[in-house]
């Protein structure tokens, strides 16, 4: 008498069973992710642009492994004079000095370039210019 493998086994081994696993492993958190809005936090500075930057770890017996340095982000409240309202940024401690010493946020933005700020910082840069452009004529 020969062998036959029982009925359960055999459907293990079709093709259909293994299209059912790989659909129920994708399943129901798949789709979530794709209707649910998913906003991945950056490790960058808003205002500077720093990011993470890679160097090597050097041990005690001088072996070299790859590793990163992490920028030391905050979350940080600026207050924008021209526009009297208050911004909720990620900056870096640096950033934070710098502002300071430029002599606050609008000073910081009016010569900050382009490419170094994240949309959010762009977006309010454009408003402060506007609001600098519309009072200059009037005084």
């Amino acid at each position: 008498m020969a062998f036959e493998p029982s009925r359960g086994a055999r459907a293990l081994t079709d093709e259909a069973a293994f299209a059912y696993i790989a659909r129920s492993r994708a399943g129901p958190l798949a789709q979530s992710l794709s209707c649910a809005k998913v906003v991945a936090m950056s490790r960058r500075c808003e205002l500077t642009g720093v990011g993470p930057m890679v160097g090597n770890h050097v041990s005690h017996s001088n072996i070299k492994t790859k590793r990163r340095f992490l920028p030391a982000l905050k979350p940080a409240s600026l207050q924008s004079e021209a526009l009297g309202q208050t911004f909720k940024l990620r900056i870096t401690n640096a950033a934070l000095r710098t502002l300071d010493f430029r002599g606050g946020l609008d000073a910081f933005l009016t010569k900050a370039a382009d490419e170094d700020l994240s949309p959010r910082a762009l977006k309010i840069k454009r408003q402060v210019k506007a609001k600098l452009a519309g009072a200059a004529p009037q005084a």
